[in-house]
């Protein structure tokens, strides 16, 4: 518990404001799944992939802290969640439905979201490995 403290501590005092309402639409619209998942297999697959890509980013923070390689969390699990997202349009079971329409935002958003983690995992690779601060973003 004391890491996802320390975690969120620094989500708070180091991202600027832009990034920190972006988590909030992010996590807002990636939570309706624990409703749809009531009710479809397929919210609760795409719930699966997003906790496990937000339990990865905690992992990977304890071993290198706030820096730009965390969005690999997101990448290794949300990847393959986002396909299957995609993959689910078009299917009658989908098509016209509450759950389909909230399915295209969930894919805008889980897809920006990649955008981010994929230019962040670049430019890690590329020497960008201090510590993330409000002046280095």
């Amino acid at each position: 518990m004391e890491l996802f403290e320390r975690f969120y501590q620094d989500v708070m005092t180091r991202s600027p404001e832009w990034v920190l309402i972006w988590l909030q639409v992010l996590v807002g619209t990636l939570s309706v799944s624990i409703l749809f998942g009531l009710f479809r297999h397929e919210a609760r697959a795409i719930l699966f992939g997003t906790l496990m890509g937000m339990a990865m980013v905690i992992v990977i923070y304890g071993q290198f802290g706030f820096s730009r390689i965390l969005g690999v969390g997101h990448i290794l699990f949300w990847t393959p969640t986002l396909f299957y997202m995609i993959s689910l349009q078009g299917t009658a079971a989908v098509a016209k439905t509450w759950f389909g329409r909230w399915l295209w935002l969930a894919i805008a958003v889980m897809g920006a979201s990649l955008v981010l983690d994929y230019s962040d995992l670049i430019r890690y690779m590329l020497g960008e490995r201090d510590v993330i601060s409000v002046a280095s973003l």
